[in-house]
């Protein structure tokens, strides 16, 4: 129904300071960007509006807000009904080696108390930024301070924060979980998912949104060792570059085997809006059982996308 579909556009804010990073990590995200490219990027005049469609039917009804002086304090005072209405998700964005903390800590706080007036029910992020250029044995300590003082600032509201870098699967890690959050059945999956998990035996299975490979749901077999706890969002960006390298040959990325003899990893298109990714740590089931069964597979997580149509 019309309203059906109208309820599935969310109004998500991207805001922060001016060069914060904001549009470099949209375009990664959703523009198939590589992060070196972000570099021709101009700066964001006033609000730059663009409409995503994930998972088939949400649209995130994105609004990028430029992040210089005068159109920060605009959006405060003539613009604050018109900006902060309707928001289903803030995510305000930090540049960590900001020499103006005070002022960055005032814009947020101006934010929050248009949301808490405007969209009290909306969830928000905070992305802790450019990590990559804070010593690698500092980031934890940076990370924590950063954090811990953005939660006292927060006071009542309840926040997220992430550490992200466009060089790395952080940004993968912070933005999965951020779209996930607008994904009405992602419950349902979850329990699919792990139903599919035990009937292939599998170590792991990974659900990826197709267009921009940010994680959705996946199952692991608990009983497995302690494994990398950003592997996702690492296969996240190298599939996300090959497949952009395939797109520059004309060539469509479409399924991927890697196997040794310790595991066998497949990669496969699954519903019209997913991949999959399925691990078995038995090497010697033969390639096309693991296929047949993520065929057999496909309809039934259809029928579950389309629930919430």
């Amino acid at each position: 129904s019309e309203f059906a579909h109208a309820a599935m556009k969310q109004k998500v804010l991207l805001m922060g300071r001016s060069a914060s990073g904001k549009t470099s990590m949209r375009s990664i995200i959703f523009a198939n960007y590589i992060a070196r490219d972000t570099r021709r990027l101009g700066a964001t005049i006033d609000v730059e509006h663009s409409h995503v469609r994930f998972l088939g039917d949400l649209v995130l009804n994105l609004w990028d807000c430029g992040g210089q002086e005068l159109f920060m304090e605009n959006y405060f005072a003539s613009q604050r009904h018109h900006i902060f209405r309707n928001v289903a998700v803030l995510i305000y964005v930090f540049d960590v080696e900001s020499r103006e903390l005070e002022k960055d800590f005032h814009y947020y706080q101006s934010c929050l108390s248009s949301i808490a007036e405007n969209s009290r029910d909306a969830k928000i992020f905070c992305l802790i930024h450019k990590m990559d250029l804070i010593q690698e044995d500092q980031r934890d300590m940076v990370f924590a301070e950063r954090e811990a003082e953005l939660r006292r600032r927060s006071v009542s509201l309840d926040i997220t924060c992430f550490r992200t870098s466009i060089w790395d699967e952080t940004l993968y890690k912070a933005w999965s979980s951020i779209v996930v959050s607008l994904v009405p059945n992602v419950a349902l999956l979850q329990k699919n998912l792990d139903n599919f998990s035990q009937i292939m035996e599998a170590d792991e299975v990974v659900l990826f949104e197709r267009a921009t490979f940010l994680v959705i749901s996946h199952s692991s077999d608990k009983t497995k060792q302690e494994r990398d706890a950003h592997r996702f969002e690492k296969i996240s960006n190298i599939i996300k570059q090959f497949k952009l390298s395939c797109s520059k040959n004309a060539a469509q990325f479409q399924s991927m085997e890697v196997r040794n003899e310790n595991f066998a990893a497949y990669i496969d298109t699954f519903t019209s809006n997913t991949y999959v990714m399925v691990i078995l740590s038995d090497p010697t089931v033969p390639s096309a059982t693991a296929l047949h069964n993520i065929r057999q597979a496909r309809q039934h997580f259809e029928q579950i996308e389309s629930t919430v149509k």
